[in-house]
Parts: C-alpha cells; sequence; structure tokens
C-alpha cells in the first residue's frame, strides 16, 4: 500500500469537518464545501471528514457516505482526507466500500461503542476492516484504556498506517510507541496536549481551536517541529481557555463535555465560517453559553495578535 501521501498529512494538523444543520435538521452540504475550500485555503492541508466532530453518531449510513463526498469533492486533489468508519463489521466494511469508491486517503476506525469489549476480539475488529480495503486504516483510541501491549499489536496490523491516540496518559503514549511498530502517532486530543504528546513521539495532532483558527495550528506545528518549546508552550497556552470551554456541561446538565461541538460551530461562525445548528443529543450553546464563547473567542484573537 502506498501510504507516503497519508503518512505525511498524519504528521500535520488534522481539521475536523463539521456538519452544519439547518433549522429542520437537515445537512447543508453547500456549506460543508464552503467550510473546506476556505479551510484548505488558509493552507491546511488534513481533513478529517465524518468525524466525532462532525456529529458522526448522529448521522445515517448514507449521510455519512453523503458529507464525505461532499467534502472529498470541495477539497484539492493533494488535500488529505481520514473518513469516519464504525459500527458493526458489516456496516463498517460497508462504509469502507463506499469510502473506496469516493477516493478518501485512510479510514478512520471510530471508538468501539460496545459496552463489553475484549483486546484480541479489538485487534480482529481492527484485522477484518484492514482486510476489506487496499486503503490505510488509521484506528481512533479513545473512550477505552487498552494495554501498551494491544497498543503495540495494533501497529503489527497489516493496512494500520497510524494511531490517533486520544488517551489523557502520555506515559503510556510513550510506552506504545517504544514497543510498537513504525506507524505514525496522532494527538487526537487537540492543541492542549501537542507539547507533551510530541515529547513523547506524537508527530502530529488534530484540531481543537484550529478548526476555526487555522494560524494557531499551523505556527504551534511549526514551533514543535523547530524545537521551539518555549513557543509551543505559549501557543498551545492560548488554546487551552477556549478547549476548556469545550469540556464543559452546559446548561441544566451534568455530563461532561456535552457543548464540545456547539463550542466549535459558535467558533466557526464568529471566524466567518459555517457551523449552523446541531443534532440531539447534542443541544446548541445557551445564551450565556454563546456569550462566554464569544469572550473566549476575543481572547484568542488578542493572544495570537500578540503572538503572531
Amino acid at each position: 500500500m502506498a501510504y507516503a501521501k497519508l503518512q505525511d498529512g498524519l504528521r500535520d494538523v488534522a481539521v475536523g469537518m463539521l456538519t452544519p444543520f439547518d433549522d429542520d435538521g437537515e445537512i447543508e452540504h453547500e456549506k460543508i464545501a464552503e467550510n473546506a475550500e476556505d479551510l484548505s485555503g488558509q493552507g491546511l492541508n488534513t481533513f478529517l471528514a465524518c468525524a466525532n466532530i462532525s456529529e458522526y453518531h448522529s448521522l445515517t449510513h448514507q449521510e455519512r457516505i453523503d458529507v464525505t463526498e461532499t467534502s472529498v469533492a470541495a477539497l484539492p486533489d493533494d488535500a488529505c482526507v481520514l473518513a469516519g468508519v464504525g459500527g458493526s463489521t458489516k456496516t463498517a466494511r460497508d462504509l469502507i466500500t463506499a469510502y473506496d469508491r469516493i477516493g478518501v486517503d485512510a479510514m478512520m476506525i471510530m471508538p468501539p461503542d460496545h459496552t463489553y469489549m475484549h483486546e484480541q476480539g479489538l485487534l480482529e475488529y481492527y484485522e477484518a476492516l484492514a482486510d476489506a480495503t487496499e486503503t490505510a486504516i488509521v484506528p481512533y483510541i479513545r473512550g477505552f484504556d487498552p494495554s501498551v501491549g494491544f497498543l503495540a499489536a495494533l501497529t503489527e496490523i497489516e493496512g494500520v498506517a497510524g494511531i490517533k491516540y486520544a488517551l489523557a496518559d502520555a506515559v503510556k503514549l510513550g510506552e506504545a510507541i517504544a514497543a510498537g511498530d513504525d506507524v505514525v502517532w496522532v494527538d487526537g486530543l487537540a492543541e492542549p496536549y501537542a507539547l507533551s504528546f510530541w515529547v513523547q513521539g506524537a508527530e502530529g495532532f488534530t484540531a481543537g481551536v484550529t478548526n476555526f483558527e487555522p494560524r494557531l495550528g499551523q505556527e504551534l506545528l511549526a514551533a514543535l517541529r523547530e524545537d521551539d518549546w518555549e513557543r509551543a508552550r505559549a501557543l498551545q497556552n492560548a488554546a487551552v481557555p477556549y478547549q476548556q470551554f469545550r469540556s464543559r456541561t452546559g446548561e441544566n446538565n451534568t455530563l461532561a463535555g456535552a457543548i464540545s461541538v456547539s463550542a466549535v460551530k459558535a467558533g466557526l461562525e464568529l471566524a466567518g465560517y459555517h457551523g449552523g445548528g446541531v443534532r440531539e443529543p447534542i443541544v446548541s450553546l445557551s445564551a450565556n453559553d454563546q456569550q462566554r464563547a464569544e469572550t473566549l473567542y476575543e481572547r484568542l484573537q488578542s493572544d495570537l495578535d500578540r503572538l503572531l
């Protein structure tokens, strides 16, 4: 398999393609396309289509295919696109077949949502999906706490080109990288973990505020590559307040991270892109949270004006 383009993409900043919904909950494909064109025009090159932040679990099977096709069609040919794949083995393989027709660069295997899992069973699941395509797969590790041995074994599966690691455990990341085969490890927890994960061996990271403020992620990645730790820390810290806001419960709720997607959509709107509405079980920002998003966005802009 030809992984050169993909692995270069994994070593970059990966931006999520959010799904704007209208007032009736219908997908606004033209706005997905406009976001894709505008963000790629800002120099971003790696995109996550139909990801968690795209409200993957609120989309039907056909909608997942459709939003991915819209994203790929709108992006330049040299863009690197990873498309979210999940569900039962058969459902996932059906998505893979559709994505192969569209021409994505990798299948990002979504975190399994089974209540009961076995590490060996998970490895068999990833093997079955890798066997279904000549396109590389990138497992997304989040929501469960696997062993270092499991992570190392995952790197040995033929077809795995990278791993999106979204566990708040830098030590385990370092151990897994040392124990595994040569794949590209990606920080899946966005800018606040970019520096600590980079030191352990991650070579790229996913976007948080970079989803609506491309300058931050690009400058942070440049600082990491240049071993400019002081500048990297300053840029990372500039992202932290808005990212912490994303982790909040929102109003009338006790579940952490409930406003994560809504907060990014608010950031997109404030930056002149398209955010749009959300689908249940996510809710839009309350008036108070919207005001907080605006204040934090202004703070982010002030910090970047000072740093850049």
